[in-house]
């Protein structure tokens, strides 16, 4: 007796294959760009970065012709860069509700189901949002510094991006809010909560940074220095600083780095083990 293949029965269902990598990114670019909240936060972004460099430039100048500001302590570079300190709301806003806006609509059971891979979803979803963070933010950072320079007017001290350590402060402040908006991804997918990721990001950028100020000057050189989101603002606000209690700008941001790599591996351990 010779065996018969049997031939495949119409209408078989096949398991399906798990979603590539390629597939993966393209359908989280989809996602982010078409959410209307997306372009609302980052519309929020330009408008507090660009339009708020203007309007603190602006003043700020007006307040050194009138001899409230010492020339001593004009730091043109810092002035322009000011307004990107309220720019790391909206960056933090836009990187947890990536995460937690499928939480809370319940699509994320639909997104691990089509990937089960959890780790390439949350590298995907990391990817996506580096990109639109990095372009924004180098924007808004470059835009902050031009729009406040060009605010200052005649008789005022200006800074030029040919000047020692400020294309390094401009490019800088772009990688410190990408940094930010990666840390609120991690915390996305801790917390699963929009409220929650966002009271704990603001008590690492607002709430900690001020309460150092009721510590022993003895202790807050140090905790000042080694905290991550302080040290990683070493990037783009230390020109001209030396001295052991401050770190240098590369090696500040390489400490905010790795504080933000070890929230995203807490986020993944916590994807991994929970159920959707």
């Amino acid at each position: 007796m010779t065996a018969v293949a049997s031939a495949p029965v119409r209408g078989e269902v096949r398991p399906a294959r798990p979603a590539g990598f390629a597939q993966v990114l393209r359908s989280e670019w989809t996602k982010m760009l078409t959410l209307r909240s997306t372009w609302v936060t980052l519309a929020i972004a330009v408008l507090l970065g660009v339009g708020g460099g203007v309007g603190i430039s602006a003043a700020a100048a007006h307040a050194y012709r009138q001899g409230h500001i010492a020339p001593g302590g004009w730091k043109p570079v810092q002035v322009s860069s000011i307004s990107l300190f309220f720019v790391q709301w909206a960056v933090a806003v836009l990187g947890a509700t990536v995460v937690t806006g499928e939480y809370g609509s319940g699509m994320i059971r639909t997104s691990l189901a089509a990937v089960p891979r959890r780790g390439r979803f949350l590298v995907a979803k990391a990817v996506v949002l580096t990109a639109v963070v990095l372009v924004s933010g180098e924007a808004i950072s470059f835009g902050a510094f031009l729009a406040g320079q060009a605010m200052f007017g005649s008789g005022v001290p200006h800074a030029a991006l040919g000047q020692g350590g400020v294309l390094r402060s401009v490019v800088g402040a772009g990688l410190y809010l990408t940094a930010v908006g990666l840390l609120s991804t991690g915390l996305g997918f801790l917390v699963r909560s929009t409220a929650a990721a966002m009271a704990v990001i603001v008590g690492l950028l607002f709430v900690f940074p001020l309460i150092f100020g009721a510590i022993p000057v003895s202790w807050l050189k140090q905790v000042d220095k080694w905290w991550p989101t302080q040290a990683g603002q070493q990037i783009y606000t230390q020109i001209g600083r030396h001295g052991s209690d401050v770190l240098g700008p590369w090696a500040g941001f390489g400490i905010f780095c790795a504080f933000v790599a070890a929230v995203l591996v807490a986020g993944y351990l916590v994807l991994r083990s929970r159920n959707a």
